[in-house]
């Protein structure tokens, strides 16, 4: 395919959310449209006897595109809702995928889904090239699973898994071990707290539903390097927090991509530095995607209806990727 170009307009950011801090927190929470969609639930099994839950929106082209959430999220979060919306607007088929236990998922999986669960969007893609197999498959992974699927497209997993026809990765932490360090200073320590808050709930509700034992000590005040040490390594059998984020750290892969990929990232995200995606020296088929202005997954713009930049963002490199 030709060399994909940047959407005509770049992120500016209006004067109320001006810096990465304030794009991340508005973006969350500055209310919009979400409209809704006809859907019908769907299960995959997994070879370890866990499974994952999602949602297909039918439609109307010979296109599919794959929504994979971020840490301690689901499929209806609301970046996943407008996903779906540009892409139904599109025509295309959506499914939603939600990790291990999250969402509908919840009592059908023992194990953790972590940063570098590329196997499990590997079995995503196995089993929609199996349920529609003229469908062309676009994946779109935010955050966590962002990173898992470059890892996918990268071969760096632990076994062959099933790929994508093309990506888009928004804000992806390539270098977890820096995200682990970054996430733990000055007022990122609040996004730190609130991930600890939400995995822990996460491990709260699986004891609670007899599928682990509740031996994993952890506590409110811990440093994600610390849950990881605590539970995450332990739980999906890596040696330490070292070991983890040196296996499922996504840069080191990045030069062994061969499918039409888009990275897309924020100069100014909290807890992700973009140089190290810069730094690896990505192969022909990335597509590399850097705005001054963005946080994590806010892209907030003066120049757009509803200021919703990363929407047109993923809807213009939709396009492209799939010809469209």
């Amino acid at each position: 395919m030709r060399p994909l170009v940047p959407p005509p307009l770049s992120c500016r950011a209006p004067w109320w959310a001006a810096s990465g801090h304030l794009q991340t927190i508005l973006g969350n929470y500055l209310p919009g449209e979400l409209p809704t969609h006809p859907s019908e639930p769907f299960r995959i099994q997994l070879a370890d006897g866990d499974q994952l839950t999602g949602r297909h929106y039918p439609g109307e082209t010979n296109a599919l595109v794959l929504v994979f959430h971020g840490l301690g999220g689901d499929d209806q979060a609301h970046y996943v809702r407008r996903t779906i919306a540009l892409a139904r607007k599109l025509g295309h088929h959506v499914w939603t995928v939600n990790h291990r236990g999250c969402g509908e998922g919840r009592g059908l999986a023992k194990q953790p889904y972590h940063s570098g669960s590329g196997e499990d969007l590997g079995a995503a893609f196995a089993a929609a090239r199996e349920r529609h197999p003229d469908l062309r498959q676009l994946a779109i992974g935010y955050s966590l699973s962002a990173n898992a699927l470059l890892l996918n497209l990268g071969g760096g997993l632990r076994g062959p898994a099933a790929q994508p026809d093309a990506a888009i990765a928004v804000n992806p932490p390539v270098d977890l071990g820096a995200c682990s360090d970054t996430i733990h200073r000055g007022l990122s320590r609040l996004y730190e707290l609130r991930f600890i808050r939400r995995c822990r709930k996460a491990i709260h509700q699986r004891v609670e539903d007899g599928l682990i034992p509740d031996i994993y000590r952890t506590s409110p005040l811990m440093s994600l390097r610390q849950f990881d040490d605590a539970y995450t390594t332990k739980a999906a059998g890596f040696r330490d927090a070292d070991d983890y984020y040196d296996q499922c750290s996504a840069r080191f892969h990045l030069s062994k991509i061969t499918i039409p990929t888009v990275i897309l990232m924020a100069k100014d995200d909290p807890f992700i530095p973009w140089r190290h995606a810069a730094e690896a020296q990505p192969s022909p088929a990335v597509h590399l995607h850097f705005e001054p202005r963005g946080g994590h997954m806010g892209y907030l713009s003066r120049d757009l209806p509803g200021h919703r930049w990363l929407p047109y963002a993923v809807e213009h490199y939709s396009k492209q990727l799939l010809g469209a």
